[in-house]
This record gives structure tokens, sequence and C-alpha cells, in this order.
């Protein structure tokens, strides 16, 4: 009996090429873990290349300077917050339930280790490095303050909450939430909160703010 033996055919041409997107966020995990482990001064870029399996040449293509990089970073981790309240997909929720989701998104986002080291290394760094402490306020406190301030407009624009300063309210509301926590967990003086801990300090901010501005 004759087996034959059925040879594969490769398909022709180059073999299919990872989307830049996709090398990017192997790249910014690589980061992550570099600027966490020896800061951000003495981050390494070739190792950071060599651990997302990319060449240094293809990481400055992406990333021309650290610095663009760091900033990325704390963008992905923005963009990750922003998925978590959009406001679009709960446009009908309950106002309690709404504010009491987009603090829990807010403390799951700010309370995490790897945004606490994260502050503790631009807070660190930020003398020798001033655009650490730039980006890390623009692209992090700005804009997380903004999608707060913006839910409070439309719940005034609903009829619902009373304010004369939502923007200063935005900043109060954040304090209240994160601020004593996180400065705990900086100071390694307690560990950072769990899930629950933080589910539940967002329902009981929730719930002394809406009390101060309800109408």
């Amino acid at each position: 009996m004759v087996v034959i033996h059925k040879i594969e055919k490769r398909p022709r041409g180059r073999p299919q090429i990872r989307c830049d997107d996709d090398t990017k966020s192997l790249i910014i995990e690589a980061a992550n873990a570099q600027f966490h482990e020896s800061g951000y001064a003495a981050a390494s870029i070739s190792a950071i290349a060599q651990n997302a399996g990319v060449s240094t040449k293809t990481l400055y293509r992406l990333f021309p300077t650290k610095a663009d990089l760091f900033a990325c970073m704390i963008s992905d981790r923005i963009g990750r917050f922003f998925l978590a309240v959009n406001p679009d997909a709960h446009a009908n929720e309950d106002m309690r339930e709404g504010l009491e989701r987009i603090l829990t998104a807010y403390g799951m986002l700010t309370l995490s280790h790897d945004t606490i080291d994260i502050i503790r290394l631009v807070i660190g760094e930020s003398d020798r490095f001033p655009e650490l402490a730039a980006s890390f306020y623009e692209r992090a406190i700005v804009k997380t303050n903004t999608v707060m301030e913006s839910w409070l407009r439309d719940q005034i624009k609903r009829g619902l909450i009373a304010l004369t300063d939502p923007h200063a309210a935005s900043g109060m509301l954040r304090g209240m939430m994160v601020m004593e926590p996180q400065r705990a967990a900086m100071l390694r003086q307690e560990p950072a909160p769990q899930s629950e801990e933080i589910a539940a300090r967002a329902k009981m901010c929730a719930e002394i703010f809406l009390k101060g501005c309800a109408i």
C-alpha cells in the first residue's frame, strides 16, 4: 500500500505583519514593567524593545522619545477609564447609580498598585524631568476631571442637581473619593484598597455628595 503524504504549500509573500496598534500595546506593557522596575531615568529603551519582542528601530518609529512612551502609557490607562464611564452606554441610568459607577471606575484607576507606583515615580523624578509631571497632569488629572465635570453638567441640565461651579465640585468629588486611601498607600502606611472597598467608598461618597447638592 502506498501512502501519499500531502505536502502543505506555504503561502506566498511575506509573513503577516503585526499592526502598529498591537505593537504599541506590547511596547506600552513592557514599558510599564520597566518604569516600575527601574524608574524613569534608568529605564532602558533596549530592554523595553526586547521584552516587547520588537526592534529598537520599531520602538523609536512608534515612540520617538522616552517621554512620548511614558505619555502614551498614561493615555492608555486613561482610555480604559473612559471606556468604563462611557456616558452613551448609560444614558438612562439613575443619577445615584451613575455617580457610583463613575466613582468606582475612578477609584479602580487611581487606587491600583500600578497607578500608585506611577504617581510615586512622577513625584520622585519631576525635578529632573518636569515633562513627566506636566504629561501626567494633562493626560491623567485634567482628563479625568473633565469626564466628571461633564457628567455633573449633564445632571444640572436635567434639573437633578444644583451646582454653581461644577469644575470645582468635580475636583472635590475626586478628592473625597481617593485622597485619603491613595495617600496612605503611597506612603506605604496602608495597602491599596480592594475592589469591594472601592465600591463601598464610592457608594458612601455618592450619598454624601448628592445630599449636599440635590434639589
